[in-house]
């Protein structure tokens, strides 16, 4: 089977990333609703930037951050104790053959780019660029 590596994630099918965004969009309305009951998610806002699917479609991880970046493990926990009610909401809004367990993991995608902009406007990497810009002219 030929392999995509669009949308950010090498080696992964079109059919992967297709229902990885389906089940994204089942869990991020899931918790829209408030339809987990559990004290640690009430008054809180989860985001669900990623998920990834296994090549079988069996297995679900997704990528969550709460908003503003405060009670992630209060969250992850919350999410893994209503793993298995969250598993039938998903699978009565996605029609798959098998319903995918579900794993949850922090979203570190957000530090990183911060990490990466804050890289690109430091001084050092700004006399980089603007020396190779001038080099570009004298060639």
């Amino acid at each position: 089977m030929k392999r995509s590596t669009r949308g950010g994630q090498p080696g992964l099918s079109q059919r992967q990333l297709r229902v990885g965004e389906l089940v994204r969009h089942a869990l991020a309305e899931i918790l829209q609703r408030g339809e987990v009951h559990d004290p640690a998610l009430e008054g809180m806002v989860v985001t669900v930037p990623e998920v990834r699917m296994s090549p079988d479609l069996r297995l679900a991880t997704a990528y969550v951050m709460p908003l503003g970046g405060k009670g992630v493990d209060e969250a992850l926990a919350a999410l893994d104790r209503n793993r298995k009610f969250i598993r039938g909401e998903v699978a009565q809004r996605v029609n798959l053959r098998y319903a995918p367990d579900l794993r949850f993991r922090l979203d570190t995608s957000f530090e990183e780019g911060e990490r990466v902009d804050a890289l690109l406007r430091s001084p050092e990497v700004r006399r980089d660029i603007a020396g190779d810009a001038g080099d570009d002219d004298a060639g």
